[in-house]
């Protein structure tokens, strides 16, 4: 079916890095949202009233909701695709990860909802009348909710779009929650009287809380984008295989990648080379590698040029051992821009630390272990360092 309303509806389809064609590919799955979650709402509500189940006029009304969600992302598909100007000097991209919360929040308020009517019917229950024409409804519904569902994960996946992964979120969650009204539906005729009054609003309940988990998962997601979340694994290791394909990178460290949105991320690293070598070889070089990045990966990226000493025999056995001596604190903990400086009574070595974020002591405490570990080799040397998190 996507590739169908693809070609369709999407000139230059498989550019999906292409501002246009993702605002294309949003704007189709968006409208398609709204026209399929009308269409739906006025069926379900209809199949409500006739049987008298609240659990299927609010499944309609989440509908609603879920129709109004993709007005939202409509809207934010717009807006993200607007240049950059003073206001805005990364663009408008974001946009997306403030709609996906909106989303959360509206699909939270259903669920909220959702809960009240439940509870109230709890306290007066009434019987809903069984209806073979609810059935078909709801069968259809089920299908329809699920199918948009996959359809909109993997076009969320195609575009990298956060906004049509929470619409994809709801589908699924909505497919769910129809399932289990539709079994009340059916189960209900099934169990003898009073306690068949009791399996509409406690399947309502149900379904409250399968739209608000859906609801939450959505917001914790939004959040961390909005945040700012780790980057992706495996950009990370195509930024490092693209630099390591330079024999004068000698390594990589301080690696930093910053989301703007869809198609908008930059980066910062740091980039170990020999001294030795000539400044404007050396650059030419980290220019080369910088807009390949931008070319083939997408990323504006800043690298930092990092000279090291790589014929002193004695920096290097000494690097060699301290980073043997980090090992004892923390196998992840890695060593950079690693110098000595001599001096008449002891010998400064100076470097960096990459602890891990999960390491539970505190900065302080992994220095003043690390210079106590570095004084029982040679007490001539001292250490200065500087500890970064990653």
């Amino acid at each position: 079916m996507i590739q169908l309303l693809k070609k369709l509806f999407i000139k230059n389809s498989e550019n999906t890095k292409d501002p246009t064609v993702r605002r294309a590919y949003g704007t189709m799955a968006s409208v398609l949202g709204i026209l399929v979650n009308i269409l739906l709402c006025g069926i379900k509500l209809l199949a409500g009233l006739l049987t008298g189940s609240i659990s299927i006029c609010a499944d309609a009304v989440n509908n609603l909701s879920d129709a109004g969600s993709s007005v939202i992302a409509l809207v934010s598909f717009k807006i993200s695709t607007k240049p950059a100007d003073r206001e805005h000097p990364f663009g408008h991209a974001r946009i997306e990860y403030v709609a996906s919360m909106i989303v959360a929040f509206l699909i939270l308020f259903i669920g909220a909802e959702l809960v009240r009517g439940s509870v109230q019917k709890l306290t007066a229950p009434v019987a809903p009348t069984f209806s073979v024409l609810s059935i078909i409804i709801l069968s259809v519904s089920v299908a329809v909710k699920l199918w948009m569902g996959l359809f909109n994960r993997r076009l969320g996946k195609q575009i990298g779009s956060e906004v049509i992964a929470a619409t994809a979120v709801d589908c699924l969650s909505d497919a769910s929650a129809t399932a289990a009204v539709l079994i009340a539906t059916i189960v209900a005729p099934l169990v003898p009287a009073p306690y068949n009054a009791y399996i509409d609003p406690v399947m309502g309940l149900l379904v409250a809380a399968l739209i608000l988990w859906a609801g939450l998962r959505v917001l914790n997601d939004a959040k961390n984008s909005i945040l700012g979340d780790a980057p992706d694994p495996e950009t990370v290791e195509q930024i490092r295989r693209l630099v390591a394909e330079y024999p004068e990178a000698l390594a990589i460290h301080d690696l930093w990648v910053h989301k703007y949105g869809p198609g908008h991320t930059l980066a910062s690293l740091h980039v170990e080379v020999d001294g030795k070598k000539d400044v404007f070889t050396t650059h030419d070089t980290i220019d080369l590698i910088e807009r390949r990045l931008q070319s083939e990966l997408g990323i504006l990226c800043t690298i930092h040029l990092d000279p090291i000493v790589t014929d002193d025999e004695t920096v290097s056995q000494w690097r060699e051992r301290i980073m043997q001596i980090a090992q004892k604190l923390h196998n992840g903990i890695k060593i950079h821009d690693f110098r000595m400086v001599p001096g008449t009574t002891h010998t400064n070595l100076i470097f960096d630390m990459e602890v891990p974020f999960d390491h539970k002591k505190t900065d302080e405490e992994i220095k003043a272990e690390m210079a106590a570990l570095i004084a029982a080799e040679d007490d001539r040397y001292f250490a200065v360092i500087t500890v970064d998190r990653f």
